[in-house]
């Protein structure tokens, strides 16, 4: 064991304690698998994270990415607040202004903007339409009203996204899931705030399967919501996302398409600084 820097960092939310908080081990090497598990189930953050070295040619780093129940290939909210505590440790990317983090689903460009940082969605590994099968249990799971639904189709960047689109931002927030039912599924859903809202549409993530009955702000929910709405004509060009409400949070996504590009961001704070012994 030594003495290795830390940082938690509150993502998606201009206001500290109001996003999602990321537990950052800034210096990674020398742990083991193991190791690195037992940290994330005893912080008990949806995700905690591990800065190494990168493997690979171009990248500035290697990111790990842990929940309490096991490791994730990609997530956002840990992608956006390890880069945050990087770069604010000293840390110095290869092309100034975009940084390049390894992960499990390769290399994931992020770049630093006025408003905070993003990071470009990643294609996703499963789109499209749910079976019937499918569908039927994501809505068992959510108790959801059969009429509220207007599509169900998979976003999954890497967490394995199954998503259901509703009929209204009031819908969203009125879920009461039955998590039991839920088992390993990971289930998001999104509905479309009215004009002149607090956002454009307001979202919730459920992953009982590891641990974390409803994540506070999710990146790699909505950033594979992001490439089925604006692939599909759901959404139209740029548009923000508020989600946490249930949980008395007050995550802010924006979502900005550039191109074949797709951009997901938001502010991030660092609310504690120290070391931790591992």
């Amino acid at each position: 064991m030594r003495s290795r820097p830390f940082a938690q960092v509150d993502v998606f939310s201009p206001t500290p304690l109001r996003g999602n908080p990321v537990a950052v081990v800034l210096e990674g090497e020398g742990l083991a698998d193991d190791e690195m598990q037992a940290f994330a189930r005893w912080t008990n953050l949806s995700e905690t994270t591990f800065l190494l070295p990168p493997t690979v040619p171009g990248a500035d780093y290697l990111l790990r990415i842990f929940t309490p129940g096991g490791e994730l290939p990609f997530a956002g909210h840990p992608t956006l607040g390890s880069c945050h505590a990087w770069l604010e440790a000293g840390g110095t990317p290869r092309t100034a202004g975009e940084v390049v983090q390894e992960c499990g689903i390769g290399l994931v460009r992020l770049r630093v903007e006025h408003d905070g940082i993003a990071f470009e969605a990643p294609p996703l590994r499963k789109g499209g339409p749910a079976t019937d099968e499918e569908r039927g249990a994501a809505l068992r799971a959510l108790r959801v009203d059969p009429a509220r639904v207007r599509d169900v189709q998979w976003a999954d960047n890497g967490p394995g996204w199954i998503a259901v689109l509703l009929d209204s931002a009031d819908t969203v927030l009125a879920l009461e899931p039955d998590f039991a039912a839920m088992g390993s599924l990971k289930v998001g859903a999104a509905g479309p705030h009215p004009e002149g809202g607090p956002a454009d549409w307001e979202v919730r993530a459920f992953v009982p399967g590891i641990g974390v009955p409803e994540d506070p702000v999710t990146g790699s929910l909505n950033a594979g919501l992001a490439r089925w709405f604006l692939q599909e004509g759901v959404a139209a060009g740029a548009y923000t996302a508020r989600q946490g409400t249930a949980l008395l949070r007050d995550g802010r996504v924006s979502v900005r398409p550039e191109g074949d590009s797709i951009w997901v961001g938001g502010p991030s704070t660092t609310v504690v600084r120290g070391t931790v012994t591992l």
